[in-house]
């Protein structure tokens, strides 16, 4: 009890200090992830082997954690170490492909396709969004493709908030429908060992008909102030040509075959046996190969802060799981439920939703994967429907407000950097809306096809 309680404060305290964003978040994490060792594990329950399970180093050494063709190691807590690996690999790929030019060669080449109008380009640039952070982290789809949207909305006289507030919230949803486009399902998918295909046949499936309900909503939400100002758009306009963005040719083709080859690992990886950790791996080592002299460049523009941050996570998380706290967070919720499946998915869907707008989705996801195990081992409801559910409600959720997720942050900054600040108000008044249909559409989807 007195172990369950002093995890259960170090847990609280970790999140407050999250919110507040008084301290960096890696710092907050690793520090509270040192006190559950110090205090939980050998104070109060003078237990070294929870620590060593919560560490999880052992299971790096296995063959299974690299190539799923071999015997499978026991079930594992603790920290993630496919997350990290994985997201580290990610890391050194965007990067390469970044300082190659390739998101502003795409953006503009999509941009002078639909000759430069703005409607078109506000759809298209959606749609971009949604199919970019499928498989690149959502933080990067934002960073450039808001940058992109500022210079043509200077280029073409238009307001480039509204463009960018639903460029945000596509890049969510994209990121919900496989199981390398946002964190929470990165740790969702290697936790509990679901594939690609797992993740786009169930999530994506949702993503992709709520990202056809979402267009249609912002375009009828934002089409009268997308229209260019007075009669400037009518003026001869000397546009930018694709082909200038790409700094280096060599490495721009070299990171696009990178980028296919990753790509085609990832969706084929449930056949081929190799690990998301394995993938990982591989795809930062032909980016560093390919990058050559700049190889130095792209490590240290690594986000090692993100990383470690996830290490502290995974040692608290796996803490309140040595400890019990999630099993009884799971015997609350199905009793709550009593037992019905309906309610339980709308309970872990809508809840995670709401926290997810106001705090940060990865710590929320990771704290709920247990859980939804608990739950399935003691009630009747299928282990995957609970993490479809979790899935699509903590990678929506965190649309709803300008804090929910960090593309999020990233967007508005890059707007109010550039002379276009974004209210709470003004970014709730659209983003709250789109969010409860598309977790309405998740909700009936998840009743229909599973329960």
């Amino acid at each position: 009890m007195i172990a369950q309680i002093a995890a259960g404060i170090i847990f609280v305290v970790m999140f407050l200090l999250i919110i507040s964003e008084k301290v960096e978040r890696h710092i907050v994490t690793l520090i509270s992830g040192c006190a559950m060792f110090l205090i939980v594990f050998g104070l109060c329950m003078h237990s070294t082997e929870a620590m060593l399970k919560t560490l999880n180093l052992e299971n790096m050494t296995h063959l299974s954690f690299w190539y799923e063709r071999y015997p499978v190691s026991e079930e594992s807590s603790g920290i993630n170490w496919a997350t990290i690996i994985f997201i580290a690999g990610m890391m050194i790929m965007v990067e390469g492909m970044a300082r190659v030019g390739f998101f502003r060669w795409l953006c503009m080449t999509i941009a002078k396709f639909v000759h430069y109008q703005v409607i078109p380009i506000f759809i298209t640039f959606m749609i971009m969004s949604a199919v970019l952070a499928m498989f690149i982290d959502s933080i990067t789809v934002i960073l450039f493709l808001a940058a992109v949207t500022v210079e043509l909305a200077q280029l073409l006289k238009f307001n480039p908030v509204p463009m960018i507030l639903s460029e945000i919230f596509c890049a969510n949803l994209g990121g919900s429908a496989t199981m390398c486009g946002d964190p929470p399902n990165i740790i969702i998918g290697t936790s509990l060992g679901y594939s690609f295909a797992d993740f786009i046949t169930n999530t994506g499936v949702m993503a992709g008909i709520s990202l056809i309900a979402i267009v249609f909503y912002f375009y009828f939400a934002y089409r009268k102030e997308l229209q260019p100002a007075g009669t400037a758009a009518s003026a001869p306009i000397a546009y930018p040509n694709p082909v200038d963005a790409i700094t280096d040719k060599r490495g721009f083709v070299l990171s696009c075959l990178v980028f296919g080859g990753t790509v085609i690992l990832l969706v084929t990886h449930a056949q081929t046996g190799m690990t998301v950790a394995l993938i990982g791996v591989l795809s930062a080592a032909a980016t560093l190969l390919a990058a050559g002299r700049h190889a130095p460049m792209l490590l240290k523009k690594v986000d090692y802060k993100t990383l470690l941050f996830f290490i502290g996570l995974f040692m608290v998380v796996g803490g309140l799981e040595q400890t019990g706290i999630l099993e009884i967070i799971a015997f609350y919720i199905g009793e709550v439920s009593g037992g019905n499946l309906m309610l339980m998915t709308a309970i872990i869907i809508w809840v995670s939703a709401v926290a997810s707008a106001f705090v940060d989705n990865i710590p929320f996801a990771a704290t709920m994967i247990p859980v939804i195990k608990t739950l399935a081992l003691t009630t009747d409801a299928e282990l995957s429907v609970l993490a479809w559910a979790l899935s699509m409600g903590t990678d929506v959720g965190g649309s709803a407000t300008p804090i929910g997720a960090s593309a999020n942050v990233v967007g508005t900054s890059v707007a109010a950097r550039e002379g276009h600040p974004v209210s709470w108000g003004q970014y709730c008044r659209r983003s709250v809306p789109a969010t409860i249909i598309v977790l309405v559409i998740s909700t009936v989807f998840i009743w229909v096809r599973y329960l």
